[in-house]
């Protein structure tokens, strides 16, 4: 089969990242094809871009700022690109992603109604293809603080000391982030040729204040007394996730306090209001067990035995973080999703590490992304 050549406007913003990680799964069916904002203002680039896509996912946009920046920005980056495939004679599959504000009086609003109208004067026209996403509201991790929501501003603040202001007590229609580039990969394969416009279902309704409270209840357990928070549903392990995502890297590892008396002696390596499960491995001299990153899972690791160095990378990122851990000082490591991970046995003795996480592993969905870190 032919691989479908995607392209994505802002494909280094917040759905963008997302997006790009999850078509890069997909490998086997798609070629993503490599985008920067500059080619919004270098027509050749740009006509080069356009050219080798099948399918362009519009995402680059400006959510908050000037009213009148936020509507002529949004409005020209649309006109760009029509411009584009007009002059180009191209007609690639365009996924546009509006959002439920175009029925509000706002300028981002405002700016989305008109660039999907737009894009559907463009569609009727040259005979083209258009799909509209009206999205709900949009969490999850690495979202900008006081930009992308309000989520993402509460989860910075609460991790680092900075004290929520609740302004508008609404009730919010959500999406999870991972679960909306599942409905983006959809369109993308799917072969209907009509201009459509999908509403989104959100996945969850919540206010903001029952939204804070829960965010103060992990703060508490798990920043303060290390207990892992009850999580029942998706979105209870979604956004406790997209909280564990603005935590520094220092604050790991965490030392555990160990008792003890002339019988030995007596550490406690995991409190959690779940069940989920435990194993434990013994790792040679040398050797490096995992490379590979989780898009869901809470996993935590604690060396019991021996010297090792454990290593995250977030995806899509060149920095690597290290924690030399010892079983002579018990510690904990819990890590992040999106983050490829190993450990190192980096003693002379047998490595002994206990593994947790907070869901029995399913070889049928594993969720286990293989990555060098």
């Amino acid at each position: 089969m032919e691989k479908i050549k995607v392209g994505i406007t802002g494909q280094v913003g917040f759905i963008g990242t997302h997006l790009a990680n999850y078509l890069k799964l997909k490998s086997a069916e798609i070629e993503l094809v490599p985008f920067e904002d500059s080619f919004f203002e270098n027509e050749e680039m740009f006509k080069r871009f356009v050219l080798q896509c099948d399918t362009i996912v519009h995402l680059a946009a400006m959510n908050r700022g000037d009213e009148k920046e936020i509507y002529s920005l949004n409005v020209n980056l649309i006109k760009k690109l029509i411009g584009s495939l007009e002059r180009n004679k191209h007609k690639p599959h365009v996924i546009f992603a509006s959002s439920i504000q175009e029925s509000q009086d706002n300028a981002y609003g405002r700016s989305k109604k008109k660039g999907r109208k737009l894009l559907e004067k463009w569609a009727d026209k040259t005979s083209g293809r258009v799909t509209s996403l009206i999205i709900p509201n949009v969490y999850g991790c690495f979202g900008r603080p006081f930009y992308n929501s309000v989520i993402s501003t509460f989860c910075y603040q609460l991790t680092h000391n900075l004290k929520p202001k609740l302004k508008i007590d609404a009730e919010l229609p959500l999406i999870y982030v991972n679960d909306l580039v599942k409905v983006f990969y959809q369109k993308i394969i799917n072969s209907d040729s009509e201009v459509t416009v999908l509403h989104v279902k959100a996945t969850t309704q919540q206010k903001v204040s029952n939204i804070l409270g829960l965010l103060k209840k992990y703060k508490d357990l798990y920043l303060k007394h290390n207990i892992i928070p009850e999580l029942n549903s998706h979105y209870d392990v979604s956004l406790f996730n997209v909280f564990r995502s603005y935590i520094e890297y220092d604050f790991f590892p965490v030392r555990l306090k160990t008792r003890s008396d002339k019988r030995g002696s007596l550490f406690e390596i995991i409190k959690s209001l779940n069940g989920g499960q435990t194993f434990l491995s013994t790792t040679k001299p040398n050797i490096i067990r995992g490379n590979h990153y989780h898009t869901r899972k809470i996993e935590r690791f604690c060396v019991i035995q021996g010297e090792a160095v454990i290593r995250l990378r977030r995806i899509g990122t060149q920095d690597i973080i290290k924690y030399k851990v010892s079983g002579k000082t018990p510690s904990i490591v819990d890590i992040p999703i999106f983050y490829t991970h190993n450990i190192e046995n980096t003693g002379k003795k047998d490595l002994v590490t206990i593994f947790w996480s907070n869901e029995l592993f399913d070889p049928n969905d594993p969720d286990t992304s293989f990555e060098e870190v």
